[in-house]
């Protein structure tokens, strides 16, 4: 579905959720300059089009310097850069877009620092090829690590390539003041996306992508054939030249919705809410000397059976075979870990103890429990508001 009332709309909402996220005004369609935001499906969709947007933009660039080299020439040369923590589709990205993707090895956090990717670029250009694009992940898809953007962000800018942001799961805690100091660096990044679908209470499809020219994503996908010219002249975009395919959802009006129906603070209300019963759930893990809480970040926790793997993996194994939770694994420190995402506006503190408790049944055919530790009591008495959701002193500082 399109048409020029959808457009406004989602013009109109990508500038309100960009002010509620504090994005740099240059990012937003309200702004004087050529930036703006746009509804994509995915935030694959989103990689995969910055990386094209970032691979034209080069390419374009290079060749008004030297009319001699061919784009053919320049494009296999070109090199893009994320944590070896990214998602698998910024890997997908690269393999659509025919560029070189390099997976950077994170810190022993997860974390992508800029000395790492500063290494890498040297290497490259000394090699004789070009770096061209960078995907810095905020909130990694395996234990929601972010990447040092502070560092990573200038040191794209010194060596002029593109750096896009992928936050698609995090990126809704940056309504949350005290979660900001989380995407520092932001201002320097080219494209910054996040999907509402994941954490926002909104339904699939939605992804948000804003970019700080728009010009280059517009030279890269502008296809216009006879069939699809007109002689309307307006202000707003076209958002056919913004995105892969040619037609697209009326993805805005859920938006407005969620926007309307939850108001700023209740959205933060609720996020903060899922990231106190992810702390409860954390401590809960720590009081049964079987396991080991691996990472905690947001609304995500990483939890093991202690000792080798195959004793997480049979963990799992169980629980999955029992299918009254879903859990999937990852790695982390080259240790299997199983992860607990809380997202839902449904789950109350009953819901994480029931878990907890379906997670110790399944472990006991694999490590008994000592007979000194005593089972959590879950019952009736138990009552939501025995979390505190609070804003911490410690994070609204790092927010300033």
């Amino acid at each position: 579905m399109a048409g020029p009332a959808c457009t406004e709309l989602e013009v109109a909402m990508m500038n309100w959720l960009g002010k509620v996220l504090h994005l740099p005004e240059e990012f937003l369609n309200c702004s004087e300059g050529p930036g703006g935001g746009v509804i994509q499906g995915s935030a694959s969709e989103a990689s995969l089009v910055a990386l094209l947007a970032a691979k034209d933009k080069f390419v374009r660039a290079m060749r008004e310097e030297n009319p001699d080299i061919t784009a053919t020439e320049i494009k296999g040369k070109l090199v893009a850069y994320s944590s070896d923590q990214s998602n698998s589709s910024v890997e997908k990205a690269g393999i659509i877009g025919s560029m070189t993707m390099r997976l950077l090895q994170s810190d022993e956090n997860g974390s992508l620092q800029g000395s790492t990717l500063r290494e890498a670029i040297q290497k490259d250009r000394e090699a004789g090829l070009i770096p061209c694009f960078v995907i810095a992940s905020l909130g990694t898809t395996g234990t929601c690590a972010f990447d040092n953007l502070e560092e990573l962000a200038p040191i794209c800018q010194e060596e002029k390539v593109w750096l896009h942001i992928d936050a698609a799961y995090a990126g809704s805690v940056f309504i949350c003041p005290e979660y900001r100091y989380l995407m520092k660096g932001v201002e320097y990044a080219d494209s910054f996306n996040f999907n509402p679908h994941k954490w926002m209470l909104t339904n699939f499809d939605c992804s948000c992508m804003w970019v700080k020219d728009a010009r280059h994503v517009m030279d890269a996908f502008n296809v216009d054939r006879i069939y699809l010219q007109h002689n309307k002249i307006s202000d707003l975009p076209d958002y056919r030249h913004w995105q892969i395919p040619l037609g697209r959802r009326f993805r805005a009006l859920k938006l407005w919705f969620v926007l309307r129906s939850y108001g700023v603070e209740g959205i933060q209300q609720y996020i903060r809410k899922d990231i106190s019963l992810a702390k409860h759930f954390e401590n809960l893990v720590k009081k049964d000397a079987r396991f080991e809480v691996c990472t905690s970040s947001l609304g995500l926790v990483t939890f093991r059976l202690k000792g080798e793997d195959h004793l997480t993996q049979r963990l799992l194994d169980n629980l999955t075979t029992d299918k009254t939770l879903y859990l999937i694994p990852c790695h982390y420190r080259n240790k299997l870990v199983i992860r607990f995402a809380i997202t839902s506006r449904h789950t109350q503190m009953l819901d994480v103890e029931f878990a907890w408790k379906t997670i110790r049944e399944q472990a006991k055919n694999i490590l008994p429990p000592k007979t000194s530790e005593v089972e959590p009591v879950i019952g009736d008495k138990c009552k939501f508001d025995a979390i505190t959701i609070t804003t911490t002193t410690e994070c609204l500082e790092k927010s300033k």
